[in-house]
């Protein structure tokens, strides 16, 4: 038994215990549901200068680990704008995005927040004023894929135009700017519009993470992932 078959089937039962109030060492021979090998669910998640660390951070583990609860393959990447480069986070770690700008090959584009509440360098608003990455945004919107933005990382997809006249949420402190330009603001903190996913502040891309798990990969796999993390997604999602 390899390690991410072991790993998927003893946290499934420990998923199946907690959810049926059976004791683990009853829960019989419950296994995720096996969706056969299919191609890869490709994930790309957007990095700027001034990026919050746990915005991109939270979206990038929940899925890469969700690897090990699916027999689907799940490829993660850190882009940005402008090809590989060194990219300083909102507070101040140091970490590379190591490939290209892509999103016509790929099935998720997250898109992070960080740095709206200031006017100058780095950060959203940054980001919004050079107005690349919102063009690039836009640009990427197509058939077959799903673009999410968490935090105000939610403010660069209004920017971008995508969330005007469709149901959208982001931070509690940008909620009034996202409504003013055309966003039709849900007080939840996850809202799933399609090919449109929008996440409130901060710690939301656990569960923003956690919902576009349970929606491409199943319900088992969520499962997994919240025992693992020791995390219960919080709040509701919006669903149209």
């Amino acid at each position: 038994m390899n390690r991410r078959t072991l790993l998927r089937t003893a946290t499934a039962l420990s998923a199946a215990g907690l959810a049926t109030g059976v004791p683990t060492a009853t829960a019989g021979a419950a296994t995720p549901s096996a969706s056969g090998r299919r191609t890869p669910l490709r994930v790309q998640v957007v990095l700027f200068q001034g990026v919050e660390e746990l915005d991109l951070a939270a979206p990038h583990e929940v899925l890469s680990a969700s690897d090990h609860f699916t027999e689907r393959d799940v490829e993660v990447r850190y882009v940005a704008l402008g090809g590989p480069r060194a990219i300083t986070a909102a507070f101040g770690t140091r970490l590379r995005a190591d490939h290209r700008w892509a999103p016509a090959e790929t099935d998720l584009l997250i898109v992070p927040g960080g740095g709206y509440a200031r006017r100058e360098d780095p950060g959203v608003r940054a980001e919004i004023s050079r107005g690349a990455l919102p063009r690039a945004l836009a640009a990427a919107r197509r058939p077959g894929l799903t673009i999410a933005g968490l935090c105000t990382g939610v403010m660069l997809l209004s920017a971008a135009g995508l969330t005007r006249g469709r149901p959208c949420t982001t931070h509690h402190r940008a909620q009034a700017d996202l409504a003013e330009q055309g966003g039709v603001l849900k007080k939840a903190r996850v809202v799933d519009d399609g090919d449109l996913v929008t996440a409130g502040g901060v710690t939301s891309g656990l569960d923003l993470a956690l919902w576009l798990v349970r929606r491409e990969l199943g319900v088992d796999a969520a499962l997994g992932l919240e025992a693992m993390l020791e995390y219960e997604a919080r709040g509701t999602v919006w669903t149209a």
